[in-house]
C-alpha cells in the first residue's frame, strides 16, 4: 500500500520492495532518487535522514520498503543535500562501464534538456547521458576544477584536475568519443555539426540541490574534438575574505586597500591561481547595500546578488573597454574588470579611478611589482599609475598536506634548503591515506605577496624606478611569495616541493644562504 501525503506520492515514484529469491544475495535497499529528493528522506546507514519541514508520513512508505525498524534523524536542508549527493551521485568508473558497449544511438543525443538538469536523476536517461552526468557528479563531489576529455587513436581519456594537478581517472574505447562529445555539445547548446572550429558554451546543472555552472570549451584535434569542462561551484561566490588563508598583515593590507574611496587594486598571478575568488571575496565585503557595484567579466563566473554583472561578447562589439565605458554611465561606486588586457582598457580604468571610482581588476604577471611594469608596457603614463594605484597583490595556490597522514622528515632530505629553510629543521612530506584519496594532499591554500603604494613607491614609479628598487622598499617588512611559501613549509601546512614550485626563481637565490647555514 502506498501512503498518500499532502504532496501526493505518485505510484511511479514510490519505492519498490526488493524480492528475495532462493540462494540470491539481496542487494541493499536503495530508495529511488526522485522519491528521496521530493519527499526529503534518504537512507544513511542504519538511520533515515528526514529533511526539516518534510512530511513525516513519507517515513511509512520507507518503513514498508526497508522492512525493519530504523532510527530517524531530522537534518537541516544543507546537510540533507550533502547526504543526498553522497548517497546517489554515481561513480564515474561504474557509470562508464555501464554506458560503453550498449549500442548508443546518435539520435538519442538530440533529446531536449531542461535549463538545469539534475545530475543525479538519471534512471531513464540514455547511456551517454548517464556517463557524462556520472563523470561530472563524481568530479563535483571530489572538488575537481576541470575535466579534460581527450580523444586519441587508442581510446578516449578522461583526466581531472584536483588541487591543481591533472590525474587520469577513466579510459574508454575510441568509438565512444563522438557520442560523448556530441552529447556534451547538445547540453551546452553548441553546434554539433561544426567540428572544425573551437566552440565555447556553458550549462547550468544541479547536484542534489547544489548549483553548478559548467563552462565548456571544445578544440579540434588530430583524433577528434577535445573538450574541457570547468566546474564553477556557485557556493564559492559566497566565500568570505577572511576564509582565504591570508596572514593577518596581508589581510589587513587588502582590507585597507578596498576601503579606499577611489583608486585601482590589482590581483596578479597565472591562470588558476585563485585571482577571481579573491576579487569576489572582496566584492562580498563591499556588497553591503550602500554601494552600486558593477562588473564586466569574460565570462561571468559566479552570480552575486546585489552586484550588476555584464559579460563580454566580442561578437557584438562588447569588449572590456566598451563594457567599462558603458557601466561608468551607470553611476557605480565600485567597478570590477575581469582582466586588464590592453592599453584601451587600462586607460579607461585609470580614468575611472581618477573620477572617484574604486576599480578592482586582474593582470597576468609573475609577481606584484611586475604589474607596475605591465601597466607601463600598456603605455599608461607613470604619473597616472602613481596617482591611481593603491595596492597590487600577487598570489599562488599550493596544495595543503593531509593532516591525517603527513610525515615529518629532516629538511636536508628535501628541497627545503632551496627556500632558505635550515637543513636541521623538521618539515613534512605527503604520504597518502583514505581521507585524501592516497594523494597526501587535501585542499589548497593561498600564498600571497603585496605592494602597498605609499609615498615612496609613488616617487619611484614617477622617477621610472626599476622593479628591484620598488621591491626592496615594498618587501622591507612584508612577505614575498618565497618567504610566505617558506612559512607554510616550516609550519607543516605544505611540502617544500610545493613551495618551490610556486616560488622557484626567488627560492634559487636562497641557495647560498641556506648552504652557509648548514
Amino acid at each position: 500500500m502506498i501512503v498518500r501525503t499532502g504532496a501526493q506520492i505518485d505510484a511511479a515514484e514510490a519505492p519498490v520492495a526488493p524480492v528475495v529469491a532462493d540462494a540470491i544475495v539481496v542487494p541493499p535497499v536503495v530508495l529511488p532518487y526522485g522519491f528521496a529528493r521530493k519527499f526529503g528522506v534518504v537512507l544513511d546507514g542504519e538511520r533515515v535522514a528526514l529533511r526539516e519541514g518534510s512530511d513525516p508520513r513519507a517515513l511509512i512508505e520507507v518503513r514498508r520498503v526497508v522492512g525493519h525498524a530504523f532510527d530517524i534523524a531530522v537534518v537541516a536542508p544543507a546537510e540533507f543535500d550533502r547526504l543526498l549527493s553522497d548517497r546517489y551521485a554515481m561513480d564515474g568508473q561504474a557509470t562508464a562501464a555501464a554506458a560503453v558497449g550498449m549500442g548508443d544511438e546518435l539520435d538519442l543525443l538530440a533529446e531536449g534538456l531542461p535549463t538545469a538538469e539534475d545530475l543525479l536523476d538519471t534512471a531513464d536517461d540514455a547511456p551517454a547521458i548517464r556517463l557524462i552526468n556520472g563523470v561530472i557528479a563524481d568530479a563535483a563531489r571530489n572538488g575537481v576544477s576541470d575535466i579534460h576529455i581527450e580523444p586519441y587513436e587508442t581510446g578516449l581519456v578522461v583526466r581531472m584536475r584536483i588541487d591543481g594537478v591533472l590525474r587520469e581517472t577513466l579510459r574508454m574505447p575510441p568509438h565512444v568519443a563522438p557520442v560523448v562529445v556530441s552529447r556534451i555539445k547538445v547540453m551546452a547548446r553548441l553546434d554539433i555539426a561544426e567540428r572544425r572550429v573551437p566552440q565555447d558554451g556553458r550549462m547550468g546543472l544541479t547536484l542534489g540541490g547544489k548549483l553548478l555552472d559548467v563552462r565548456v570549451s571544445t578544440l579540434p584535434s588530430r583524433a577528434g574534438e577535445r573538450v574541457v569542462l570547468r566546474i564553477l561551484d556557485k557556493e564559492n561566490a559566497g566565500i568570505d575574505l577572511d576564509a582565504l588563508g591570508m596572514a593577518p598583515p596581508m589581510y589587513a593590507l587588502l582590507r585597507e586597500a578596498i576601503a579606499e574611496p577611489n583608486g585601482i587594486v590589482l590581483v596578479t598571478g597565472p591562470t588558476g591561481s585563485g585571482k577571481t575568488t579573491t576579487l569576489y571575496a572582496a566584492l562580498r565585503l563591499l556588497n553591503d547595500g550602500t554601494r552600486n557595484i558593477l562588473t564586466v567579466e569574460d565570462p561571468v563566473e559566479y552570480a552575486v546578488e546585489g552586484v550588476g554583472q555584464t559579460q563580454v561578447n566580442a561578437k557584438v562589439g562588447l569588449t572590456f573597454a566598451a563594457g567599462l565605458r558603458a557601466i561608468l554611465r551607470q553611476d557605480p561606486d565600485t567597478v570590477m574588470i575581469g582582466e586588464i588586457r590592453d592599453r584601451e582598457t587600462a586607460e579607461i580604468a585609470v580614468q575611472a579611478s581618477l573620477t572617484g571610482h574604486l576599480v578592482l581588476s586582474t593582470v597576468h604577471t609573475n609577481d606584484a611589482v611586475g604589474a607596475i611594469t605591465r601597466m607601463r608596457d600598456m603605455k599608461v603614463e607613470p604619473f597616472l599609475i602613481a596617482s591611481t594605484l593603491r595596492a597590487v597583490i600577487a598570489q599562488r595556490l599550493v596544495r595543503r598536506l593531509c593532516p591525517a597522514c603527513r610525515r615529518p622528515v629532516a629538511a636536508a632530505d628535501t628541497v627545503a634548503p632551496l627556500l632558505g629553510v635550515d637543513p636541521r629543521a623538521t618539515v613534512y612530506e605527503a604520504v597518502g591515506c583514505d581521507q585524501c584519496n592516497r594523494t597526501g594532499f587535501k585542499g589548497r591554500i593561498g600564498v600571497y605577496e603585496a605592494v602597498r603604494v605609499d609615498a615612496t613607491v609613488r616617487r619611484l614609479i614617477n622617477e621610472g624606478g626599476d622593479e628591484d628598487a620598488i621591491a626592496r622598499h615594498a618587501f622591507a617588512t612584508g612577505e614575498t611569495l618565497a618567504t610566505a611559501a617558506r612559512r607554510l613549509v616550516e609550519s607543516g601546512v605544505t611540502t617544500a616541493e610545493e613551495a618551490v614550485r610556486v616560488s622557484r626563481s626567488e627560492g634559487a637565490e636562497a641557495v647560498p644562504e641556506a648552504t652557509g647555514d648548514a
